[in-house]
């Protein structure tokens, strides 16, 4: 019946999502083997015990989203979600007392830190690319996906000349209905030397942005993916003052960039629709940690 419905699922839901519901729903049923239970249907009492242990290995926002992953396949499954139960909420009510709902903040990637990771980013081709990463995660606030999905089709000029970046889908717009991201001149320059860099080496200024760049400085014709963000980041940071901080994540320009928005005095409103929140709520949990830093806002 699951096999079933994953086969069913594919190209309706972001890849990401069906891989945490797989991931998620795999946990569960080996969980529930190794206890001698039927996975389907999820009885209640069933639930609040697989509840229990999670919270022995688990922070508080991982036992929530397994969850949530197993009622949303009960409910496409057609079966009663008994993670709404009133047995299984309070379970989860007592787990989220017992391990506390606070998550760890990314580290915020302010103005003054960007400028700081981009002056230790030399002339080579991987230091371009860096400072193209760097500048274009800090602008367009996306997620780390979003960031390395952007090709150079994307790169367009409004009617009021103004430089643009289309994001064609993102976590929030799953029927890529896309979304135009306004960039700075100065990130339109960084792309223009890529581009010029990408057609010495032969290689047509199409497709992804983004690129592996090998140690021989030969840039390569595929994209990064999402998880290649982190690392580059914190082999940055470890060149710089930075490194009593903790270290940069694939999140830490969403937070850094909202974080400077907020202190210029952007309305609330506008940070969520640059950062793609929907939500009051989510946008304020990335900048809890840090309403109270002093930091800048990247102006040209």
């Amino acid at each position: 019946m699951i096999d079933a419905l994953f086969q069913q699922l594919e190209g309706a839901y972001a890849g990401n999502t069906l891989l945490n519901y797989k991931t998620d729903f795999r946990s569960y049923e080996q969980w529930c083997n190794s206890q001698g239970i039927a996975p389907l249907p999820a009885h209640a009492d069933t639930l609040v015990a697989y509840i229990e242990y999670l919270s022995t290995i688990n922070k508080s926002a991982t036992v929530r989203r397994k969850l949530h992953s197993l009622g949303s396949l009960l409910k496409l499954l057609g079966l009663e979600d008994t993670t709404k139960a009133p047995a299984v909420v309070i379970a989860l009510k007592r787990a989220n007392r017992t391990l506390g709902r606070a998550q760890d903040q990314a580290t915020a990637l302010t103005r003054d830190r960007l400028e700081i990771l981009k002056a230790v980013c030399d002339a080579s081709p991987a230091g371009l690319r860096n400072k193209v990463l760097l500048q274009m995660g800090y602008e367009t606030m996306r997620r780390r996906s979003e960031i390395c999905q952007f090709t150079f089709e994307d790169l367009d000029v409004l009617a009021n000349g103004k430089p643009v970046l289309r994001l064609r889908r993102s976590k929030t717009d799953q029927d890529g209905q896309g979304k135009m991201i306004p960039i700075s001149d100065y990130l339109v320059k960084l792309l223009d030397e890529w581009s010029v860099l990408l057609q010495e080496q032969g290689l047509a200024a199409q497709g992804a942005i983004l690129r592996r760049v090998h140690r021989n400085g030969a840039i390569g014709q595929s994209g990064l993916f999402g998880g290649s963000i982190s690392p580059l980041l914190k082999q940055l940071q470890a060149k710089t003052d930075l490194k009593h901080i903790a270290p940069f994540s694939g999140h830490s320009f969403r937070v850094g960039a909202a974080l400077d928005l907020l202190n210029r005095g952007v309305p609330m409103e506008v940070i969520m629709l640059r950062g793609g929140w929907r939500s009051q709520t989510t946008a304020l949990s990335y900048l809890r940690s840090w309403v109270d830093d002093e930091v800048g806002v990247y102006e040209e």
